[in-house]
């Protein structure tokens, strides 16, 4: 068995609205994992998978702003996200 194959199923689901830093507004294992996804994919909401990141970010509270730290890795994520909808930043 690879060692990823046992490890749970997490998600966590952040805002941003393109002016303050982006928050994490869901965090589960398991059951809540796979229903955030789904919820996410009803909504055509990008995903992104890497589970080193949702390790981290599952341990924010919920409305927390995500830290200084992951700014660049949150931000490739954002410019992904937007590239694959097609779409641009908001102008500042």
């Amino acid at each position: 068995m690879k060692p990823d194959q046992d490890k749970k199923p997490q998600a966590v689901a952040l805002y941003y609205d393109g002016k303050s830093t982006p928050t994490v507004t869901a965090t589960g294992e398991y059951d809540i994992a796979e229903q955030i996804i789904a919820i996410a994919r009803e909504h055509g909401v990008p995903l992104y998978e890497n589970p080193q990141l949702v390790d981290v970010l599952a341990q924010l509270e919920l409305g927390e702003s995500i830290p200084e730290a992951l700014y660049l890795a949150i931000a490739e994520i954002i410019a992904f996200a937007y590239y694959i909808q097609g779409k641009k930043p908001p102008a500042q």
